[in-house]
């Protein structure tokens, strides 16, 4: 007779509520990056995480968007530095390019995980919130 683990579960099943916050933190990321030209993108997230910040799911979901966009945030200000210069005015630009839809298309995915009520774990982050 082969004997299989039992892993217990550690965490509360994520209700529809938790599902649509943790889909606002995510997608509030994506609506401040494009109203500010993406210097606010880190808002939304911070906003969701201090109001949720009691509920597990949401928080870390909060926490996840809002280090992602703090590490994109340097990377926007590099892109703008670059633009700024002249003689790397077309390099910045397509950085800009580039670090626009790798953000959308990151915060587009968790939002859509979030939504089935599971987690996402985002690449490139400077952690600040847990």
């Amino acid at each position: 007779m082969e004997r299989y683990p039992i892993t217990p579960q550690t965490t509360a099943p994520v209700t529809g509520t938790d599902r649509t916050w943790s889909a606002v933190a995510h997608l509030s990321a994506i609506i401040a990056a494009v109203v500010s030209a993406g210097w606010l993108s880190m808002l939304g997230p911070l906003i969701v995480w201090a109001v949720k910040r009691g509920n597990p799911a949401v928080r870390a979901s909060a926490a996840g968007a809002f280090n992602f966009n703090l590490a994109f945030w340097v990377l926007y200000v590099v892109s703008w530095v670059l633009i700024f210069s002249v003689l790397a005015l077309p390099v910045g630009v397509v950085l800009l390019a580039v670090i626009f839809l790798v953000s959308l298309w990151c915060h587009l995915k968790a939002a859509l995980r979030s939504l089935g009520g599971k987690p996402y774990e985002y690449p490139w982050q400077i952690r600040i919130l847990h």
